[in-house]
């Protein structure tokens, strides 16, 4: 079967994952969480795409990002994939591939899956037992929410500011939010539909999105209805 394009639509958002090959590290220094998360804010502010949320771990990361044009997240990801593993061979003194395929992504729903896909993101490093709350992990965005580090790479979506009134109600309502965690349906519905690549929303959400796009957003037929979210 032929291999579906990403689905990407500029104005919403698109969760994306991308793994080290074979589960290998693509970080292996302090510098190198650094090096790429530099690079990954100057290609987003190049490509015009939004970072909401990320995290990067030693063998793959996250991401949370809505694009301004078409081909604004494709051209992002291709450039940091390609600058990144020139980098990485050369400081680790290695060849070949460092990416396992291609980057995973998916739409979501704005108003049902945004807010959770930010929670699931920042619990990336406790779910896998690096930490035991996310604030004690560095290198992910969870602190710029938290109003204890200003990280010049995220720029928050407009639901966040909905949150409070403040500064401090915000951080204080998000922390909340993210120590609530996810139930296990969201947590499956994030992690399959981003692998997968199909739409994560409700009926009418996908059948609206299918109305935009000629690729297919779910894998059932468009329209047809859906006794849950995918």
């Amino acid at each position: 079967m032929a291999r579906l394009p990403r689905l990407a639509l500029p104005g919403y958002p698109h969760h994306m994952i991308q793994r080290g090959n074979n589960r290998a590290a693509i970080v292996a220094t302090p510098a190198d969480y650094r090096f790429f998360l530099d690079l990954l804010g100057d290609a987003a502010q190049q490509f015009d795409v939004a970072i909401h949320a990320y995290v990067l771990m030693s063998n793959h990361f996250h991401l949370l990002a809505t694009p301004q044009t078409v081909d604004g997240l494709p051209k992002m990801m291709q450039a940091v994939g390609r600058t990144y593993v020139r980098y990485f061979n050369r400081v680790q003194q290695r060849t070949g591939t460092l990416w396992e395929g291609r980057y995973k992504s998916t739409v979501i729903q704005t108003d049902r899956y945004l807010m959770a896909c930010m929670a699931y993101i920042d619990l990336n490093p406790v779910r896998a037992g690096l930490v035991s709350t996310p604030q004690d992990y560095p290198w992910s965005s969870h602190l710029h929410y938290l109003g204890l580090r200003a990280d010049r790479l995220i720029t928050p979506h407009a639901l966040v500011w909905e949150l409070g009134n403040t500064p401090f109600a915000r951080e204080a309502a998000y922390a909340e939010m993210v120590r609530s965690g996810l139930n296990s349906v969201q947590q499956a519905a994030l992690t399959q539909a981003t692998l997968r690549g199909w739409a994560l929303g409700e009926p009418d959400f996908v059948a609206d999105l299918q109305k935009r796009t000629e690729r297919r957003v779910a894998k059932t037929r468009a329209g047809r209805p859906l006794s849950r979210p995918i």
